[in-house]
């Protein structure tokens, strides 16, 4: 494939299923009022309340179809991260009863062809840390039947189910709790992807072994192109691949290792080298306070990255792949289960 202009990048997307497995923009529209509806200006690197990457006017302009939003909670004390999560569900409900004609929910690949072809932006959930369960197993159905799709286990602090990479009581020698476990073989049979991201390498092939699911790391960066100890390792990137899973490639540029828009691609092809074209997807963490790359400054410049992957000769079919194919792969062997027994005539 000869290598795309940003206007033919654009036009790509238009024709493929663009999909980024996390950003935190809810916590924004629930704590800060952020209108998701309006354009915001594109915020500046050095700022230190580094956040305002996403909204529905730069969601179209970078051609995505599926935005999934992360919920972030605050770990210590524990209690209240449920409700936390609640509140930013209700900020996203509260969008799409105020925009019904361009931001609708998601929990599926039909569901997103679907929002697609009407003209809307598919969004769809996901938890960023166990911590929300508040020690309650019951509450993965509680999420799963309001629309959250994925439930990371851990975030930057152990909690009730494992340990973290790194973080307020990391541990290498720490694997899943016994609760962490009741909390995988639930989300199994809730339909709730199981998402690997941030949890320490112990309770990562504890996890994987234990769920009978395709898995997701959602935003990461690799260990075979930047040492760092939020990356993970090529045996990881093995392991997800052979559960049928797919990882996303985070927009930091901390854990990338670079400043400039190819080390995203880096991180990318390092991913098919080791595992494979069915595994790469885009894990951007936008409104997550980072600082992403020159050429990935907001989610409208998304083009950027395929114009940049097909100068690296990545081909159209894989290409697909990346940008949203892979996710809805994963999504569609998974049924949202609990969702579904909620809305019996949806």
């Amino acid at each position: 494939m000869s290598s795309l202009t940003f206007d033919e990048a654009r036009a790509f997307h238009l024709g493929a299923t663009v999909t980024d497995l996390h950003a935190d923009t809810a916590k924004l529209m629930d704590k800060m009022g952020f209108d998701i509806a309006a354009r915001h200006e594109r915020p500046m690197p050095s700022a230190l309340n580094y956040v305002g990457h996403v909204d529905l006017p730069r969601l179209r302009d970078g051609g995505v179809a599926a935005q999934f939003f992360g919920f972030w909670t605050v770990p210590y004390p524990e209690r209240g991260c449920r409700h936390a999560v609640d509140t930013q569900l209700d900020a996203l409900d509260k969008a799409m009863l105020a925009h019904p004609d361009e931001l609708v929910w998601a929990l599926s690949p039909d569901d997103v062809a679907a929002a697609k072809a009407a003209g809307k932006i598919a969004a769809l959930g996901g938890i960023e840390g166990g911590q929300a369960l508040e020690g309650d197993v019951a509450a993965v159905e509680h999420f799963a039947r309001r629309g959250v799709r994925y439930i990371g286990l851990l975030h930057f602090s152990a909690n009730a189910l494992g340990s973290p990479a790194k973080g307020r009581g990391a541990r290498a020698d720490q694997g899943l709790t016994s609760f962490g476990r009741d909390v995988v073989r639930e989300m199994n049979r809730c339909g709730v992807v199981v998402d690997l991201a941030h949890i320490n390498r112990k309770g990562f092939f504890e996890a994987l072994a234990l769920s009978t699911q395709p898995p997701m790391v959602t935003h990461t960066g690799v260990l075979g192109v930047h040492d760092h100890w939020r990356n993970i390792d090529d045996e990881q990137l093995r392991a997800v691949a052979d559960k049928g899973g797919c990882i996303g490639i985070i927009f930091a540029r901390r854990y990338l290792g670079g400043a400039s828009i190819d080390a995203v691609v880096d991180h990318l092809l390092h991913i098919i080298d080791v595992a494979g074209e069915d595994v790469p997807a885009l894990g951007s963490d936008f409104d997550g306070f980072v600082i992403p790359p020159e050429g990935l400054e907001d989610i409208a410049a998304l083009p950027n990255l395929t114009v940049a992957l097909s100068r690296r000769g990545v081909s159209a079919r894989v290409l697909r792949k990346i940008l949203g194919d892979n996710p809805m792969r994963v999504l569609g062997d998974i049924e949202p289960v609990a969702w579904r027994a909620a809305r019996p005539h949806a």
